[in-house]
Parts: structure tokens; C-alpha cells; sequence
């Protein structure tokens, strides 16, 4: 048998997209035979897949889709960007974001519907993908919004294809008014969340314990000046005003125009829309936030897979 290089088993790994253990395991159980090892790794399908599942999925698509008075956004994750751009990943991630507005939200419930066009689960039909393409992917979580009278507008950022990018935003704007100008209008506050990534739509929505701590902080600093106990109660209440117009989505600064609160660019978007405009609620999905990535580190990945650690 020849001895199993590091070189071979990143030719290997270039050429299946495998892992490494997974490939030096493939060259010593074919005798280093290129062909063979990537013959037995196709042959592996899903049982390369299951070795896959424990590699950090950070990478990925947002989706999103909007029928009626309903929209939904979707995570779907893969290990690397590579994936994200490959054609049936995308069409995926779409076909997931659609049938997410059925699910109301819920991602258990998402991933143990049917999967359009196949006799699987969306949770199964996703864990077959992993065999196809070779990389740990998983659908990580939904939301959805629903308006009684009005629409749910939304935007994708770094668009792959439509309805899919890195970072996904649904609006939801109650109003009897023209359609298309409200969608319109709802469109821009979903550029507007993109960019500027509020906490909450209203102070009341922000969560209490934030809220405390960031008060506490502003206490301490204003004690610090020295100043008199009335003086120091008006400080905290200035720099907490400036907490929410910064946090609060409905208190922000519009990005579009650069002068009105967000508030106020609704109460100037029903003219157009020839009724009042009400935003009840939004959702922004930024791809792989919260998830602890994992740094690797190519030539110790290498060195390790040739010495057979």
C-alpha cells in the first residue's frame, strides 16, 4: 500500500469537498488509489453525512417568502460560503422559506412538513442534501408576521438569488390604504432594519434586564461627575432618551431620508397611501449570528489528518 500524504488527501478533498479524516480514511481503505477513494466516499452518502453533523454550520442563506397577508424568513445553515453559492442549496433554501409560511413560525414544525416534489421530511430531505453536496447543514430557525389589513414588506441584503441572502428583514404595516404605496414604503423600513438592526419596535418591547443595565452604567458614569443627586437623575434620563432613539426602531433616525424618526416617515407615508400607517412588528435574520465559529487552521488540519490524528 502507498503512504497516504498530506498532499493526497487534499487533492482528495479539492476534488469531493469531503473532510479530511473523511478522505485519509477513503486513500487508506482504497490503498491510495484516487479514484477508488472517491468512488467509496460517494459510495458513503449519508454516513458521510452523519460524520459531518458535528462541524460548526455558520455559513448559510436567509429565506424569505410572503403570501397573502402572511411573511416568513428562514435560516438555513451550511459550513461554508462555497455551499451558499451553489444553485440547489439556494433553491432550497427558497422552497423552505415558502413552506415556512404554513408553519406559523415554528421550526419544529417547519422541518417535519413534507418537503415539496419528495416522499421526505424537510428535515430529511435536508439531512439527504448533506450527503449530496458534502457539508453539515441544517435549518436553524423561522418567524413569521401577519397583518389583518395591510401588507408584509421585506428585503434581502446581499441577495443570492431573489428571496435569499445574508440577511433577511419582514415588516408588517397595518393599513386600509393603497397596497403598493404601503409595500412600498415597507420596503424601505426593511432596508432601513437592515442597516440600522434595532432591539425592539417600541421601549416597551425592550427587554427589562437590558434596559436596567444600561440605566445602571449610565448611573455610575453620571456619579462620577461629581454632580448633585437632581443633576445626576437628569443625566441618566438624557443618555437613556438617546438608548432609545438609537435602539428602538420607531425612534430612529430614518435611514431613507436622513431627518424623520421612523415614526414620523409613517404618519408622511399615508399621504400616499390615503390612509394611517401602523408598523406592528418586524423580524431580521442575519446569517450565522449567535453561532460560535470555530477558527481552523488548514496546514494543522492537514498535518494532523497525515499523521493520522
Amino acid at each position: 500500500m502507498s503512504q497516504i500524504t498530506a498532499g493526497m488527501v487534499k487533492e482528495l478533498r479539492d476534488q469531493t469537498g469531503a473532510g479530511m479524516m473523511d478522505c485519509k480514511s477513503a486513500l487508506t481503505e482504497t490503498g491510495g488509489e484516487m479514484e477508488a477513494a472517491v468512488d467509496w466516499l460517494r459510495a458513503k452518502g449519508l454516513a458521510k453525512a452523519a460524520k459531518k453533523a458535528s462541524r460548526v454550520a455558520s455559513e448559510g442563506l436567509v429565506g424569505i417568502a410572503v403570501a397573502e397577508n402572511t411573511g416568513a424568513v428562514v435560516e438555513v445553515n451550511s459550513e461554508t460560503d462555497f455551499v451558499a453559492r451553489n444553485e440547489q442549496f439556494q433553491d432550497m433554501v427558497a422552497t423552505i422559506a415558502a413552506e415556512a409560511v404554513k408553519a406559523g413560525g415554528d421550526v419544529e414544525t417547519l422541518k417535519a412538513m413534507p418537503y415539496p416534489g419528495s416522499d421526505k421530511s424537510i428535515a430529511d430531505y435536508v439531512a439527504a442534501m448533506v450527503g449530496t453536496i458534502g457539508e453539515n447543514m441544517s435549518v436553524r430557525r423561522s418567524a413569521c408576521l401577519t397583518v389583518n389589513e395591510g401588507v408584509v414588506a421585506n428585503y434581502v441584503h446581499n441577495q443570492a438569488k431573489p428571496s435569499t441572502g445574508k440577511i433577511g428583514v419582514l415588516v408588517a404595516l397595518e393599513s386600509g390604504g393603497d397596497a403598493e404605496a404601503l409595500n412600498a414604503f415597507g420596503r424601505q423600513v426593511a432596508m432601513h432594519v437592515a442597516h440600522s438592526d434595532p432591539l425592539a419596535l417600541t421601549p416597551a418591547e425592550l427587554d427589562p434586564a437590558l434596559v436596567e443595565r444600561e440605566r445602571g452604567v449610565y448611573a455610575e458614569q453620571a456619579r462620577d461627575s461629581g454632580k448633585p443627586a437632581n443633576i445626576i437623575d437628569k443625566m441618566v434620563e438624557g443618555r437613556m432618551k438617546k438608548f432609545y432613539q438609537e435602539s428602538v426602531l420607531l425612534s430612529q433616525t430614518f435611514v431613507i431620508d436622513g431627518e424623520n424618526t421612523v415614526e414620523q416617515a409613517a404618519k408622511i407615508a399615508e399621504k400616499a397611501v390615503g390612509a394611517p400607517v401602523r408598523i406592528t412588528g418586524f423580524v431580521r435574520f442575519k446569517v450565522g449570528e449567535g453561532i460560535e465559529k470555530e477558527e481552523e487552521d488548514f496546514a494543522a488540519e492537514v498535518a494532523k489528518a497525515a499523521s493520522g490524528g
